[in-house]
């Protein structure tokens, strides 16, 4: 049996890596922030070298060529049949969550825990946050995180304009279910709510019987008031391109949204689009094989977890990010704890969820298991707080 591309480690240290930068000149694994250490596919790099020998880098923009790879990828992978003027080309999700918020005057909803920017990106429009507290049942079948209905109903006021939606959600791995979505659209309709749906992490769904479905295909009516955003960043690992896009069906939510973001909003680098093409249109191949690895990985991170008393983590469904919960250790500074370990995460209490810690197992799998042998030490010690 050939070993997989996945397998072999590439060495970040000393790079321009945020991720493996953090904890230079220490024994640290960096499990952290969500890129993974895998590189790209070979048809990207192909495309990117063909646009350097070009030799020319002004500004740009996409070309018939990458609307149509866009176009065929949503209908391939997600029977989403798309115009071309519905898209918004973007420098990334992050500054697309800012623009979305800024495309409403009123309130903004959205559900903990969750990636980080859903909590700042409010607050940094300035537009009122208000959240409240997804479900979680430990347990039972499937993974323990659902949608708190009485909760969301609780937080919702006359003032409420925005919500936003993580899908699949960062950090607990839900693949929302057809259910799941209808009844937020019927949410969403009911209260005359514009809906922002971050689906980057749509790439990357680990169970083989289920699939992604964008919220803007349920129907019209939710269609009409849906700004949906994706990127190959994720799924094909590089985010450091900086190449994203929103699908806005509605021309009168696209005007509001591409005016919010006049002024602020770079140009889409070249080299971000040229990948965006390859990505879409050449490496399905190179996806099915990452899905399968990345499920090893989930499972043994999930074995491993369940091995150790103390900690627990639901299943994940989707992206290669894994939500521990830590609470019964009861640590103090558990993300400082695993560090003295050797173990770089994320701390929970960064997306609401104090006392769990996010897991990236998007990395070959002898870094994982040299990080899940860590992560057993660090449970089996004391806290050492200074």
């Amino acid at each position: 049996m050939s070993a997989s591309p996945f397998d072999q480690p590439i060495d970040r240290h000393g790079s321009d890596s945020l991720k493996w930068g953090k904890y230079a000149g220490r024994d640290v694994l960096p499990l952290w922030v969500a890129d993974m250490d895998f590189a790209a596919p070979p048809a990207v790099l192909a495309a990117l070298q063909r646009r350097i020998e070009h030799g020319v880098f002004g500004y740009g923009g996409a070309t018939p060529a990458l609307v149509e790879a866009v176009q065929a990828h949503l209908l391939r992978e997600y029977g989403w049949a798309i115009e071309p003027d519905w898209l918004v080309w973007l420098p990334g999700l992050v500054s697309a969550l800012n623009v979305a918020c800024r495309t409403v005057e009123g309130a903004v909803l959205t559900a903990a825990p969750v990636y980080p920017p859903f909590l700042s990106a409010p607050k940094l429009s300035g537009r009122p946050l208000q959240w409240f507290d997804l479900g979680y049942a430990e347990g039972g079948s499937g993974n323990g995180w659902h949608w708190d209905k009485n909760a969301r109903d609780a937080a919702l006021t006359v003032d409420t304009e925005l919500f936003l939606l993580c899908h699949p959600h960062n950090p607990v791995g839900r693949c929302w279910h057809r259910d799941e979505l209808l009844d937020l659209a019927e949410f969403a309709i009911a209260n005359d709510l514009i809906v922002c749906s971050d689906e980057i992490h749509c790439g990357l769904i680990l169970d083989p019987d289920q699939r992604h479905i964008p919220l803007a295909t349920l129907g019209p009516e939710i269609a009409r008031r849906t700004i949906t955003l994706m990127a190959p960043s994720k799924t094909f690992n590089i985010p450091g391109l900086g190449a994203a896009f929103a699908v806005i069906p509605d021309a009168a939510l696209r005007r509001r949204f591409v005016r919010a973001g006049q002024g602020i909003v770079p140009h889409v680098n070249v080299l971000g689009l040229a990948a965006t093409e390859a990505a879409y249109r050449d490496c399905d191949d190179w996806h099915g094989e990452l899905i399968a690895y990345l499920r090893g990985n989930r499972d043994a991170v999930q074995a491993a977890v369940a091995a150790l008393p103390g900690v627990s983590m639901p299943p994940v469904e989707a992206t290669y990010l894994a939500l521990v919960d830590v609470r019964e250790l009861g640590l103090r500074q558990p993300a400082q704890h695993f560090e003295q370990h050797g173990l770089g995460l994320s701390d929970g209490a960064d997306f609401g969820a104090p006392g769990w810690l996010r897991l990236n197992f998007g990395c070959p799998r002898s870094t994982l298991d040299q990080a899940l042998r860590r992560f057993a030490a660090a449970c089996a010690s004391p806290e050492q707080l200074p």
